[in-house]
Order: structure tokens, then sequence, then C-alpha cells
């Protein structure tokens, strides 16, 4: 499927649940691989937050992400709905520190986006294809999530609060398209001795019966109904029995685990990628959904370094071999650290490296336990890196590369006399300027054995 955006902007405005602040929300359309962020366009240099589960700074009663002193919170209703319709990038420009709560729901958010229409972008969207099974448990609130392969995006939760009014529940979302009518209708909830403790601690200051679902779980006085009433800015308060306040109807007989599944999609955008496989969540949370968020995005960052795992056939001739390879790089034995290469394309480069006993260093390093320097590891990415930066010059033979900076570098394995090293250096970034940032990889067959991250400059020789 190609990625997607909206067609044209479109804005809201409310109050924000916890900050009772009035704040206007405008979508607007995004370039392909852009992702959901947010822009604080109230504060100085309008500074953008990543919809990312790494931005995460907290998951009381909604999720809250921050950048530097910006934060936005009760971010999850919205990056629902999009999920929910298939949206991939969008600008959300935000003149408050909370997305306006609305009815409750992510029904608003839909019913705005389906007014202006989904358009159709070039790129191919890129899938956290589930492969295995993935875990993942909350000790403290007894939350649990397991992740299982399945060719579409569905998932299940279950709630139980021990309470005789809702009982236990459970809510399925079979495919994306159930979303907009089974899913997005459903409204926060909460229980009245949450409420209360709530509006004593100050928060819910923009919280209503127009869009929360109140449980009462006990039954109260006049006295502390009139003071109820009070702090929701509502005339009077009636409670007959334990059950809904105001017996305001239901929009589904088990709304409030349905409306969990709305928070478990929203709270999982924040992996970054649109998800293929099955999600099971039992007493989900915000912390927790987003505990699991990191969890799902460590397996996808750990599954996409293997994806590109190259392959030495030495029966296929290479790109360059090391004659050719010289006429390139300025390096000659004993510090040439590429024999081959195998792949070029004007996005990455594939190398290759024969580790053989009777290399210099090992008189040296490591005597009677041979094994390849890390920091030589990072030297032949770097040689490798730079022919793919000069590749796009015409006459490259007459630049350099030199390396300004590695950052993020992890050696993961040992490389021994008799390995073949693969070389992978891929462009983070187009090259401006003569800067160029590429993500670099060591591999042994199927392992990576070091990485980072490394910035050169082109510059021209003499």
């Amino acid at each position: 499927m190609k990625q997607r955006t909206i067609k044209e902007a479109i804005t809201v405005k409310g109050i924000g649940l916890h900050t009772g602040q009035i704040v206007t929300l405008t979508l607007r359309p995004a370039s392909e691989h852009h992702g959901y962020k947010f822009q604080r366009i109230d504060l100085a240099n309008a500074p953008i937050i990543a919809a990312d589960a790494s931005k995460v700074a907290a998951t009381n009663r909604g999720t809250v992400i921050k950048e530097g002193d910006a934060q936005i919170s009760t971010i999850e209703h919205v990056l629902s709905a999009l999920i929910g319709l298939g949206v991939d990038n969008v600008l959300l420009e935000i003149d408050g520190g909370e997305v306006p709560i609305l009815d409750g729901s992510s029904a608003i958010f839909v019913e705005k986006i389906n007014a202006v229409g989904i358009v159709e972008q070039t790129a191919e969207r890129e899938y956290f294809d589930i492969k295995e099974a993935i875990t993942y448990k909350d000790e403290k609130t007894g939350a649990e999530y397991m992740a299982i392969p399945a060719d579409e995006y569905s998932l299940t939760t279950m709630i139980d609060f021990n309470s005789t009014v809702l009982g236990q529940q459970h809510a399925s979302l079979d495919s994306t398209p159930q979303y907009e009518t089974e899913i997005a209708p459903a409204r926060t909830f909460a229980f009245l001795h949450e409420l209360e403790f709530m509006l004593n601690q100050g928060l819910i200051k923009g919280g209503d019966l127009d869009n929360a679902i109140v449980i009462v779980d006990r039954l109260m006085t006049e006295e502390e109904l009139a003071d109820l009433a009070k702090k929701l800015n509502k005339p009077h308060i009636k409670i007959e029995r334990e059950g809904i306040l105001n017996t305001t109807d239901l929009r589904f007989s088990n709304e409030p685990a349905r409306h969990k599944l709305l928070d478990v999609v929203g709270d999982l955008a924040l992996v970054g990628k649109f998800i293929k496989g099955k999600i099971i969540a039992k007493k989900p949370g915000h912390t927790a959904n987003v505990a699991f968020a990191k969890v799902l995005k460590r397996h996808y960052m750990e599954q996409k370094k293997m994806q590109g795992i190259p392959k030495y056939d030495p029966s296929v001739k290479p790109v360059m071999d090391t004659i050719q390879i010289m006429k390139k790089l300025p390096h000659r034995y004993p510090f040439l650290l590429v024999d081959k290469v195998l792949e070029l394309t004007p996005e990455y480069i594939v190398g290759m490296k024969q580790v053989t006993m009777n290399e210099w260093f090992f008189e040296g390093h490591f005597p009677n336990n041979p094994v390849f320097p890390g920091v030589l590891q990072m030297e032949a990415l770097a040689q490798t890196g730079g022919i793919l930066a000069l590749a796009g010059t015409s006459d490259d033979e007459q630049w350099d590369t030199y390396f300004l900076k590695i950052d993020n570098c992890k050696f993961r394995d040992k490389v021994l006399p008799g390995d073949t090293l693969m070389l992978k250096m891929e462009l983070l970034e187009p090259i401006k300027r003569g800067i160029v940032r590429m993500m670099g990889r060591c591999y042994v067959g199927n392992k990576i054995v070091s990485e980072a991250e490394l910035t050169a400059l082109i510059q021209k020789r003499n």
C-alpha cells in the first residue's frame, strides 16, 4: 500500500480535558515519510515534537510527549483516528499544551478527516510485520500484551475493574475498516471515585458529562452530590443507584472496552509504523501501552537491521575489484580495508573485506587470540562510505572524504580470521554542502558485529 495524507487542512477547536484551556488543533497535509509530528505554534520558534515512544514524558490519565521545554498531552485520540483511517503523514499544529478532548472519543477527528478526504502518495508504506510472538507484562498494574503474526492489523482488549457495574468486558477490531463505526465513537470513561480524586488534584478542569462517561461505583450523600455538581459546573446531579452518572446513554454496551481499544491504537501509533499483526491486550492503560510500544519499536528496529543483510556470492562479478577501488580511494596496503564492492546504488553501498590470519595488525593485537580491531571495522566502513559519497561526482578521483564524527557506535560480536566481513553504508539523508551522513553496519553471516552513524565531509584534493 502507498503512504497517504489528508487532502487539505482541517481544524478543530475545543477544551483540554485536564488543563481546561481552549485550544485549536490544525491537521495539515505532510510529505512522504513525514509521519506524525506536533508543532506548538504558540511557543517561540514553534518547536516540533515527533509522535514517537521515545518522546513520551508522562502517562497520567493520558499520553504526554515532550521535546525540550515543549510538551503536548492527551495525544492518543487524534493519533488513534489517523491510524484507524490509514493516514501516514500529518503535521499537527496546536496553540496549547493539550489536544482538545471534544466528545471524549475519536469520532469528530474521523468525521473531519473524511470530510476533506485522504490522498494517496507515491512512496510505499513501510510496515512493522510481526514475525514472532512478542509479549510484555506490567507487574505493577497486571496489564499484559501479546503481538502475534497476522496478515492485517487487528486488536482485542479485555478489561476487568472488579466493578459490579462494568463487569468484565472485551472489544475487538478485526480490520481497520471497522474502526470508523465500531471504535471511533467510544468515549473515555472514569469511575466516580477517580473523578473526585482528579478534581481534587487539579486535573480534568475541562471535564464534563458531555465528553466522558462517569461510572458510579458508590452511593453519595446530597451534600457530596452538590459539591460534585459545583466542580463540574452543573446545576445539579442526581444518582438513584449505581450505574452511569445522570443516566447518560451508552453508545455501545461495551463502550469502556472499546474506548480502551481506541487508546491502545493511539498509543501504539508511537511505534512510528503501521503494524501488521494481531495485538491482544489485557487490562491496558496508557503507561503499559507506551511501554509495550517501546518494546515493539525495539523489535522493529532489530528487524529492520536484519532485513538488509548483504549476501556474498563469489561467482558474481563485483561492481569494483581491488584495483578499481584503489583508483577511487587514496589508501594502499596495509591500510586498504575494502577488497571488493558488491553493490552500489545512489542510496547505499555494500563492500567486502576477507579477514585472514596474515593481517598485519594480528601480530601485535591480542597475540595468540586474534580479534579484528573494532576501530578498524569503523575504518573499513569509512572507506566503503567514501566510495558511496563520491559516486555521484564526475571527477571523483580528485576528491577525498574526511570523516568528522562517529555516533552511536556499538560492537556486538568478535570478528575472527577466516570471517568474511560485509560492509554496508546507507545514506541517512541527501548530501548537502559536502556533508554526508551515513548508517554503517558490519556483518558476518547473519549477525551484525558492529554499527555506527558516520558523518563525513567531501573535499577537493589539494
